[in-house]
């Protein structure tokens, strides 16, 4: 089979959201220390987090959106969330984004998701193109995506406000080669 655990690598999976994944998502999408990464500015309730996974089990066509939870196979833990998001199939581009919770940060998990996703994307979505948009202070996202493949293509000036003052953030792309 073609797609045999194109989702999954030795140490990861990557799979659907699960009603028993509404505790995970509640704290994560509310934890205000990423909101300035995630472009968060209102906390989400249960309730509405309970109507997305609902309706989670739609297409990627449809939505134009996927969220895929990694699990650490070795200890059968959610240890984080990968996204595609802006899906145009006409252009075959998506915006791709990852969350990693800190108590598992840097540890591998993030690197072996993006490059599960980026394989994914290329062998059945058949994208052409994922980009991402980061932060100046996502350093670790940053380099991620740099390490990765991704390349950096462009900068938004002062483009997002902060209690500082504005931040830059950056557009990296990764196009799959044919």
């Amino acid at each position: 089979m073609i797609y045999h655990k194109i989702l999954e690598t030795t140490d990861i999976r990557l799979r659907a959201l699960e009603p028993e994944d509404i505790d995970l998502l509640y704290t994560w999408e509310n934890n205000t220390d990423v909101w300035i990464i995630s472009s968060t500015i209102v906390p989400f309730s249960r309730n509405i987090l309970h109507k997305y996974i609902e309706n989670s089990h739609l297409d990627i066509y449809t939505v134009k959106q996927l969220r895929l939870m990694i699990d650490c196979l070795h200890t059968h833990t959610t240890v984080g969330a990968i996204d595609l998001y802006d899906f145009d199939p006409h252009n075959k581009r998506a915006g791709v984004g990852i969350y990693i919770s800190p108590e598992y940060a840097h540890k591998g998990y993030g690197e072996k998701s993006l490059k599960c996703l980026l394989n994914y994307c290329k062998d059945v979505l058949f994208l052409h193109q994922v980009y991402c948009e980061i932060t100046e202070i996502n350093k670790p996202s940053l380099a991620l995506f740099t390490k990765v493949g991704f390349k950096e293509n462009g900068t938004k000036k002062e483009w997002i406000q902060t209690p500082d003052g504005y931040i830059d953030e950056y557009i990296l792309q990764y196009i799959f080669e044919e």
